[in-house]
């Protein structure tokens, strides 16, 4: 169906759902290209707002206020297309398509022993990001739910080369209650890839995990959490690894009508024929000339 015999309604309704299906890195691109077939600025500014404001949720947006990386997620969303910083003290919107912080505010936060830890476990996890990624982001967040106190840990780390036809995202969330003696640990680990030349290939790989720390004090559950962090996204990775690797293999006997070794090399085929050409088999009694086969006896 054409959108042109939509209802605005109807069609606010596909242009949200097209954005938000974006993957990681591409949000802007696919806004340029709808622009092009909508023609309609001011519809596509509102719904550009609207889905961009999600997008940053669902991928964990990476910002710099103040020097510090910002993760923006639905932990630290304020309501009116708001978020919060901790680190900073600021609330703000922010403008995906202008990549833009705006109408940006003070905001006080509460000084007790949960925001001290929050800064201890901060450290630690800032510690093993840098030591593992090379472009990542952390943040650790709180949240007061029916008068519990949470802290949320999130990271994030992506490659994003459009030029090159491919995209890819890692992200892991961590939440655990701030008990006494025991505490479980929720975590979600996410990757996604997008690979577009000649094919359009998505990846989405994630895994839920929940283990128990035990708490003696601050300083050590920071460091037991980060170990802990560092221990279940090693195991991911490895175990990520090795299914790709298997499922790329049973792919390929499933296309080949023969097994064949791989060898995953590049191969210079004009050094080879280059090769071939003085290449002689006396035991065989003929001499191999480029691609044809000469059956002079030799003598």
């Amino acid at each position: 169906m054409s959108l042109c015999v939509l209802s605005r309604k109807e069609k606010e309704k596909v242009i949200r759902r097209l954005l938000v299906q974006a993957p990681p890195g591409e949000f802007v691109n696919a806004f340029d290209d709808l622009c092009l077939l909508i023609r309609d600025e001011k519809l596509m500014h509102h719904q550009g707002e609207c889905a961009g404001h999600q997008h940053c949720q669902k991928y964990c947006v990476p910002l710099c206020i103040d020097g510090n990386p910002v993760l923006l997620s639905h932990h630290n969303v304020m309501g009116d297309f708001r978020f919060f910083d901790y680190q900073s003290k600021l609330s703000f919107r922010f403008d995906l398509l202008q990549n833009q912080l705006r109408d940006i505010q003070s905001h006080g936060i509460i000084r007790n022993e949960t925001e001290y830890l929050r800064s201890v476990v901060l450290c630690a996890l800032k510690l093993y990001v840098n030591d593992h990624y090379p472009n990542g982001n952390c943040n650790v967040l709180r949240k007061t739910v029916k008068c519990k106190e949470f802290l949320i840990a999130c990271i994030e780390d992506h490659s994003y080369d459009n030029g090159n036809c491919w995209n890819g995202l890692w992200k892991s969330k961590w939440i655990f209650q701030v008990n006494p003696f025991l505490t479980q640990v929720t975590g979600r680990i996410f990757v996604q890839a997008h690979y577009f030349r000649c094919v359009n290939l998505h990846v989405e790989i994630s895994k839920d995990l929940k283990e128990s720390l035990e708490v003696v004090n601050q300083a050590q559950l920071a460091l037991s959490f980060a170990r802990l962090v560092e221990e279940q996204e090693n195991k991911f990775q490895a175990a990520v690894l090795e299914e790709l690797q298997e499922l790329s293999n049973e792919a390929l006997r499933r296309i080949l009508r023969r097994d064949l070794p791989v060898t995953r090399t590049l191969i210079d085929w004009q050094r080879i024929l280059s090769d071939l050409n003085l290449v002689m088999y006396p035991k065989l009694g003929y001499v191999i000339y480029s691609r044809s086969v000469l059956c002079n006896w030799i003598i």
